[in-house]
């Protein structure tokens, strides 16, 4: 049977010149999203890359079944107390969202989780005195895209405040729900960034709104039944570098509104116990100077923590009182250790809990606070944990007094699993693992942690993991390696049900965690970004022939993936070493990076610049820029099959980039393998629900093993 053809774009050059460089771009008309034309050549996309993948409907199928069978579908998580209530989500077979419940505490002592029945109907409650916050699947009710942003209980837990976006663009309306009569108030803000914050009071909310480069750029403040067109712009962050976000502090005391870039921060605080004051600086923005503020209490005085890169590049923790402190006055209370990089802190009423990361594992550290200790701190250790390579992190800890730390821990053999930490204690209590149907024993599966010779010299960790018994015969294995490398973003190892489809056709996984992301500090980070970009896509490719070199896998088995900036790495590696890779799969991909930087009118670019440069200003940058750029370095070569997968509504990375790579692909490539399949209602997370989230990664998965040579032979229709 022969092939289908593959849709052609027509060549339209536009040409720019930037710093003496002329630059010429056949695709740009592209963009214009709501020409019938460019529609339908997206649409065109689709159609051929269903029709190249046909033979691949079985395995899809296969595999969804899969995916669906080792899932309880109708399941709940662990409650977590807020104040005198727990809460909780549900999930039920056969529906796409779910619903979030609560129901009140047995009194002011109960720190003990209820069991709710995992196995209730959904006209059953769960718990006795269920009350249903939100009907999730009701909600999304004639809508192709649904996501549920952030939802807040007033602080007398009477009123919900909750956003959704049916688009698929995040912009998020913002609805009140009367949970005492189970009706909506009036009160509507829409083109909202994500959801809002209760004030201490529970009459106004503070939201975030975006400007039309969508950058989040204003805070604004919502009295209840008042109309939006009223509501006062309490900050507006004006440096197009800087993005802000509101939150309130655990103690309920404090309103704080962060802006930042990518390298420096600044906090401004509302003290709900002196309003009068006003929101005021913390500590003015000083180039380069990151920091976070934390409300704690400690030996009976209030303070302020100060998590701040101001004494070394892997952060420092400092102490200051609750008020406008210079950077000058911050008194350590851990000091700048190059060995560990501080992320964030957590206080509570008797103790601290410090995120921290080192030799690329994630760390949970307690710092137990008293009268008599230094600083008020009379102990300061790590909880341990068995497994070589783990990834552990706080979990729903909303409640200041609480004598518990909830935490989630996971490796990409044991599933995500639920503690409580009891800090008196010191005792770790599994209140749940994921369920994985069918027989999952993680004794099946072994777990390691490579390190892989860069080109510059640098190790790079890799973490894998297979079937002991695909392992157990020595024989090189057909390998999924996954990357991402920008922003700082760890990928840490985790679990994955979709990813048991792989494991169990002997397929090997495994995360190169190269620079630009986070997992060795600091430094790793700014390795991989700016200048040193090449540095991310040279780590993933030593990673690849690492792994062979090992006798983990050869290169005509590996297919690599990377999604939004891993989406540029996975495009870039397919231009440098295409005859390291059988395959590559670009999510959401930045293939266009250049155009994208260039243009300071499209969404992020200029909070970007300190990520990747400002080629319009600086002819250095555009040079590195240009040089690694996919769709502007794609050469007449051989290629890996490409698997390009992108949304129509995505506001982060536009469909635009994937949909000129993919030509260009087309037009310089001769006999490029190369499909791109476009979600035309979602965005950058891709498509909503569960089920048609586990139908996408189907098809994903069905291409990986087709370009492995794993997929079977179609059923012949009968």
């Amino acid at each position: 049977m022969s092939q289908p053809l593959p849709p052609t774009a027509a060549r339209r050059p536009v040409t720019s010149e930037h710093h003496g460089h002329q630059r010429v771009d056949d695709y740009e008309w592209l963009r214009e999203k709501e020409s019938p034309e460019v529609v339908a050549h997206l649409e065109a996309e689709n159609a051929y890359a269903q029709a190249r993948t046909a033979h691949l409907a079985d395995l899809r199928g296969t595999i969804f079944d899969e995916i669906k069978a080792r899932t309880r579908q109708t399941d709940l998580s662990v409650p977590s107390r807020l104040r005198d209530h727990w809460y909780y989500g549900r999930s039920f077979e056969g529906r796409e969202y779910g619903a979030s419940c609560r129901v009140p505490v047995s009194g002011p002592d109960d720190w003990t989780p209820p069991q709710p029945a995992e196995d209730a109907s959904p006209d059953q409650p769960a718990l006795p005195g269920e009350e249903v916050l939100l009907d999730l699947d009701e909600l999304a009710q004639g809508h192709d895209f649904f996501s549920l942003g952030g939802s807040s209980i007033s602080p007398d837990s009477t009123l919900l405040a909750y956003a959704i976006d049916v688009v698929g663009d995040e912009r998020y309306t913002i609805r009140v729900k009367d949970l005492t009569t189970g009706d909506l108030l009036d009160d509507e803000i829409v083109g909202a960034l994500g959801g809002a914050t209760w004030d201490r009071s529970g009459s106004d909310l503070f939201y975030t709104t975006v400007d039309e480069s969508w950058r989040a750029d204003k805070i604004w403040r919502h009295s209840l039944g008042t109309r939006q067109a009223d509501d006062e712009l309490v900050f507006h962050e004006t440096d197009g570098r800087f993005w802000v976000g509101v939150g309130r502090t655990r103690t309920d005391r404090f309103i704080m509104v962060a802006s930042g870039s990518k390298t420096t921060s600044e906090y401004h605080v509302l003290d709900a116990d002196a309003p009068e004051l006003g929101l005021r600086c913390f500590a003015p923005r000083q180039e380069g100077l990151e920091y976070s503020v934390e409300h704690a209490v400690i030996a009976g005085e209030d303070r302020f923590l100060v998590m701040h890169n101001g004494s070394g590049a892997d952060f420092e923790l400092g102490v200051t009182p609750p008020s406008p402190t210079p950077r000058d006055a911050w008194t350590p209370l851990i000091a700048h250790d190059p060995a560990v990089r501080l992320e964030d802190v957590d206080a509570f009423a008797g103790h601290l809990v410090v995120h921290q990361r080192s030799q690329g594992l994630t760390q949970l550290r307690i710092l137990e606070l008293g009268e008599a200790g230094a600083h008020g701190v009379v102990d300061d250790y790590l909880v341990e944990f068995d497994e070589p390579v783990y990834t552990v992190g706080s979990g729903a800890n909303p409640r200041f007094d609480q004598p518990t730390v909830r935490l989630g821990y996971t490796t990409m053999a044991i599933p995500s699993s639920v503690y409580d930490y009891d800090v008196r204690s010191r005792e770790l209590s599994l209140l749940k693992r994921a369920p994985v149907l069918g027989g999952y024993d993680p004794a099946d599966y072994e777990e390691h942690r490579v390190w892989a010779p860069s080109s510059d010299g640098a190790s790079v960790p890799v973490s894998v993991v297979c079937r002991r018994d695909a392992r157990a015969s020595g024989q090189p294995l057909p390998l999924h390696l996954y990357a991402y490398g920008a922003y700082e973003m760890s990928m840490d190892p985790s679990f994955s049900i979709a990813r048991l489809s792989l494991l169990d056709r002997g397929v090997a996984f495994a995360i190169a965690h190269v620079r630009g992301g986070g997992e060795m500090g600091r430094h790793w980070y700014d390795d991989g970004k700016l200048a040193h970009k090449q540095h991310s896509f040279d780590d993933f490719v030593a990673a690849a022939r690492h792994l062979v070199t090992e006798g983990w896998t050869t290169h005509d088995r590996i297919v690599g993936e990377g999604a939004s900036a891993g989406g540029l790495l996975a495009g870039a590696v397919a231009n440098q070493a295409p005859d390291d890779f059988a395959g590559i799969v670009a999510g959401v991909p930045f293939v266009d990076p250049l155009t994208s930087m260039l243009d300071s009118s499209l969404p992020l670019t200029v909070t970007e610049y300190d990520e990747w440069g400002n080629p319009e200003a600086d002819p250095e940058a555009y040079a590195t820029i240009a040089a690694y750029s996919p769709y502007d370095n794609v050469a007449p070569r051989r290629y890996p099959a490409i698997l390009a997968e992108t949304s129509f509504h995505d506001t982060r990375v536009l469909y635009v980039e994937p949909a000129k790579w993919v030509a260009r692909l087309r037009e310089v490539v001769e006999s490029p393998d190369v499909i791109m399949k476009i979600e035309m209602s979602a965005g950058h997370g891709g498509v909503s629900g569960r089920y048609q989230a586990w139908k996408d990664r189907a098809f994903t998965l069905a291409w990986v093993l087709d370009v492995l040579g794993l997929a079977p032979e179609p059923t012949s229709p009968v």
